[in-house]
């Protein structure tokens, strides 16, 4: 498997958007399960405009999709996002935040979505 390489100026720019704390643990949660706003507003605890300025800068970098189920709108990693590779580099070493979810689901704070 050959590794594929981006731009100096694709790479700094991908690389300060994930210089927000928030964005990146995003980005590490939606790499094990997709979530709405609403999930990432209880979890990360600010306000929902708030949430989806991180997300919308995450999709307009081509790193997030959205699907539309009912009302809600659901997220999840862009697998054909040219910069996945770049990116899957950085989140793999990140450690796995699984556990926020499952705090919200112990406090009876999970919203769902279907």
């Amino acid at each position: 498997m050959g590794i594929s390489t981006i731009e100096i100026e694709k790479a700094a720019t991908i690389l300060k958007l994930l210089g927000d704390k928030t964005r990146l643990t995003m980005l590490k949660m939606l790499d094990t399960n997709d979530y709405c706003v609403c999930e990432f507003v209880e979890i990360f605890k600010v306000s929902q405009p708030a949430i989806s300025q991180h997300v919308r800068k995450l999709k307009d970098a081509g790193l997030v999709c959205e699907t539309r189920r009912g009302q809600w709108i659901i997220y999840s990693i862009n697998k054909e996002s040219d910069i996945l590779p770049f990116v899957q580099s950085l989140i793999d070493h990140l450690p796995n935040q699984d556990f926020k979810l499952q705090e919200l689901e112990q406090q009876g704070l999970r919203i769902s979505c279907n």
